[in-house]
């Protein structure tokens, strides 16, 4: 996402270079290119104009801050105007209530449906909830085999029922069931419709009279660009939600309805989907956003996402388990599920500074890893458990079973011998000073 406004701000920064100071003619250049690269972002003429006169008012106000060079405070600059547009600060989902009530609105196929299934995954796996999920979908009978599909596959509770046509209804003995169930977030999905469509709009503003929702969610696709905002404005005219959620934002979207969507309707982006499966939900937050557009990548988002696979019990076995030479392919294999289970490998890697824009041509993909496991699968459990007795016969035997040449082998071997030592060298600290290292970064 926003690649190519990423290498257009690049280019607009680098005009800079090589000046001593910022001046109003040096700087005349960078900011028209700047308003081209939002432009092209689909961003609205109108916004991308105000948004570098501040640019341009602040950058002329700060040339007295010599020690700082034109390019790195401009960039500065546009990094802090950019989160204020985006909404500043992240703001929070409101759960409160009992049960808490979530109302899920937006157009046909912004991914409505599979985005209340992730948030309920979400508040299950992270905040410990009981939700419940409720086909309110009427018009699409797909939308109800695939809230249980869904529901199945993260063990959430989907309530539905067969024959009523009543939208409201279903809501309201959907609240019923989940007091009498002990849940304590409901997740109410609603049909896609136009903001045009007045019957449609008077029916989900029915819904959320009757139901009385703590939080109203409006779901967004953002590969809809400039037409995303413009529809959001419609809705919140009749609905007045709390927040939005903008879906497939991994896609080939230029990202304009992220940029400018809170300063159209004044309300903050709370989450942003970013794949198809149910992990792959992210909280929206303005400042680190900003980050990844300059391409300065995301290092606290990383470091939440490996803390939430980082497990200290098992930190602790790994170890001793490296300390006294014992770590294994067994080990070896656990940490590659841990990274998997943390999102889309590219992603990942984009999110430490420097790197996204060296990686961004290259084709990486949640399979990076299935060569490593096919190698490993093919191993005995005593070739896996010590590595040592890998010798020419057997590398051959697992090249075989793998579907490889032994060179892959080999290579795997050898990254597995390096990777011991230096995790080794990296044990010398404890797992302790590990989660405190974590901490810190998350801190700064």
């Amino acid at each position: 996402m926003f690649e190519g406004l990423t290498d257009r701000l690049d280019r607009s920064f680098k005009i800079l270079k090589g000046h001593g100071r910022i001046t109003e003619i040096n700087v005349a250049e960078s900011i028209k290119e700047i308003r081209k690269a939002l432009i092209e972002a689909d961003v609205s003429y109108k916004i991308a104009k105000n948004f570098t006169s501040e640019v341009k008012e602040k950058a002329l106000g700060a040339n007295v801050l010599t020690a700082i060079k034109p390019g790195e405070l401009m960039t500065k600059i546009v990094h802090d105007e950019l989160a204020l547009l985006m909404g500043g600060e992240h703001e929070e989902i409101n759960i409160k209530g009992k049960p808490a009530v979530i109302l899920i609105a937006g157009l046909q196929g912004s991914g409505k449906t599979t985005f209340s299934a992730k948030l309920a995954n979400y508040l299950k796996s992270k905040q410990g909830r009981i939700p419940l999920l409720v086909a309110g979908d009427v018009y699409r009978p797909a939308a109800i085999d695939q809230l249980k599909v869904l529901g199945d596959q993260i063990g959430v509770d989907v309530f539905s029922e067969e024959g009523n046509k009543n939208p409201v209804q279903i809501a309201k003995n959907a609240i019923k069931h989940a007091k009498e169930n002990s849940k304590n977030v409901v997740i109410v999905d609603t049909a896609g419709r136009l903001a045009v469509d007045e019957e449609m709009m008077n029916e989900i503003s029915s819904v959320k009279s009757a139901i009385d929702p703590n939080e109203i969610l409006f779901v967004v696709d953002a590969m809809t660009g400039q037409d995303a905002v413009n529809t959001a404005k419609a809705f919140n005219d009749r609905l007045d939600f709390d927040g939005v959620v903008l879906t497939k934002l991994d896609g080939d979207t230029r990202g304009g309805a992220a940029l400018t969507i809170k300063s159209v309707v004044n309300k903050p982006i709370k989450f942003v989907g970013i794949g198809e499966k149910m992990e792959a939900i992210d909280l929206f937050h303005p400042s680190r956003m900003a980050d990844r557009i300059l391409g300065m990548g995301d290092i606290v988002t990383l470091v939440e996402k490996a803390q939430e696979q980082y497990d200290v019990e098992e930190a602790r076995k790994l170890q001793k388990k490296i300390a006294k030479n014992q770590f294994n392919f067994n080990d070896f294999l656990k940490q590659i599920q841990q990274i998997k289970k943390m999102g889309n490998v590219k992603d990942l890697m984009g999110m430490i500074p420097g790197v996204g824009r060296a990686i961004k041509d290259a084709d990486i993909d949640d399979d990076a890893f299935k060569g490593i496991e096919a190698i490993i699968f093919s191993m005995t459990p005593a070739e896996r458990e010590n590595p040592k007795i890998l010798n020419g016969s057997r590398r051959k035997r697992i090249a075989r079973g793998a579907g490889t040449d032994i060179q892959e082998v080999n290579r795997l071997i050898k990254q597995f011998a390096e990777t011991s030592k230096m995790m080794k060298m990296m044990t010398s600290g404890g797992g302790r000073k590990m989660a405190n290292m974590m901490n810190q970064l998350k801190r700064q």
